[in-house]
């Protein structure tokens, strides 16, 4: 285009980094298949906390180049509603592993805020990754260090060595469970992702996984989101092992269809009523702890007694509140002075 003589040249914004996504919300991880145009258009106002744009099982081996294609065009075009956008990599024994990683980094890495590696089996998968990302952000100058990786564990070895794969690096933000290639790894008799498989009667087939990844997760300072429910159109089914990871304390799950969103955001969000407990407890300890309250190490709260670990319970309901957006409709009072004789 030739400009009108005496105009200034049109200059474009440039296009600025997305600041670090650590501690952001993922209570919705949706993903989005690479290879689908009407699809990578659909998740731009999506209300889901993580929307990932997937180059792993959801393409076809035939279609992958194309896939990483048309995902660096969306990240390039931008205007995700979601808080976290992230790409997941094939697997790092696959052939497509590396290239996904330096096309996607060095051509759309500053609208990126996390690259998911999937069958994590050992630390050095995630060694591979990190020494990779952060060769490529000192390439194109990237802040190093600020591209995330979350982890998936979806087999018996990467269950195995999830303590050691949570302290491989710094990076890593967040650690899903993968349950379909999980319950193949160890011939689970079942074909329904997530449900208690056929026979078995004695308690939760999946409570030893879930709880193994949880526990490694806040070793290391990790979200732990939990896998996919493939009945998409099973509400009540949905709810049910949402409810389950929720109340052990993950703090998301993958969704894999814009009609999960809303359900997984409430499940893993704080009522209004436990939000405004939480922070009321907080403000109570504070208070009682302090020289106008008394300097207590433990008080009474209504009926209720608190002390140092009523104050980290509180602190995780509140933390989780924020994150949902919650605002808090309760303000504390401090109990009346008492009268001195």
């Amino acid at each position: 285009m030739i400009e009108p003589a005496g105009s200034e040249p049109a200059v474009s914004e440039p296009v600025q980094p997305r600041p670090d996504a650590r501690g952001r919300a993922r209570r919705s991880v949706l993903a989005v298949p690479g290879s689908s145009p009407r699809m990578l258009a659909k998740a731009i106002g999506l209300p889901a906390d993580e929307v990932f744009l997937d180059l792993e099982d959801a393409v076809s081996p035939l279609a992958k180049d194309e896939a990483r294609r048309a995902v660096i065009a969306a990240l390039q075009a931008g205007g995700f509603a979601a808080g976290v956008i992230a790409v997941r990599v094939n697997d790092v024994t696959t052939p497509w592993a590396y290239r996904d990683v330096i096309d996607v980094v060095e051509q759309a890495g500053d609208q990126l805020d996390a690259i998911i590696l999937p069958k994590v089996s050992s630390p050095d998968h995630v060694h591979w990754c990190d020494l990779l990302l952060t060769q490529i952000e000192s390439a194109i100058g990237l802040v190093p260090g600020r591209i995330l990786i979350e982890v998936q564990i979806e087999d018996a070895a990467g269950l195995a060595a999830v303590d050691a794969i949570a302290a491989a690096s710094g990076r890593i933000a967040a650690i899903a469970f993968g349950p379909a290639d999980f319950m193949a790894s160890i011939n689970m008799r079942s074909l329904v992702v997530g449900e208690q498989p056929p026979g078995y009667r004695e308690g939760d087939a999946y409570h030893y996984p879930l709880s193994r990844i949880l526990i490694a997760a806040r070793a290391h300072g990790c979200q732990a989101i939990d896998g996919p429910y493939l009945q998409v159109r099973d509400q009540d089914g949905l709810r049910h092992v949402a409810e389950r990871s929720a109340a052990l304390g993950f703090d998301g799950k993958w969704v894999l269809h814009p009609d999960q969103i809303d359900v997984v955001n409430g499940i893993f969000s704080p009522d209004q009523g436990d939000y405004d407990r939480a922070c009321l407890i907080l403000d109570a300890y504070d208070y009682h702890t302090s020289t106008a309250g008394g300097r207590r190490g433990a008080a009474m709260f209504g009926a209720e007694m608190i002390d140092e670990a009523s104050r980290k319970m509180a602190r995780v309901i509140a933390g989780k509140g924020r994150a949902a957006g919650l605002v808090r409709t309760a303000q504390f009072t401090p109990p009346p002075a008492p009268r001195t004789p």
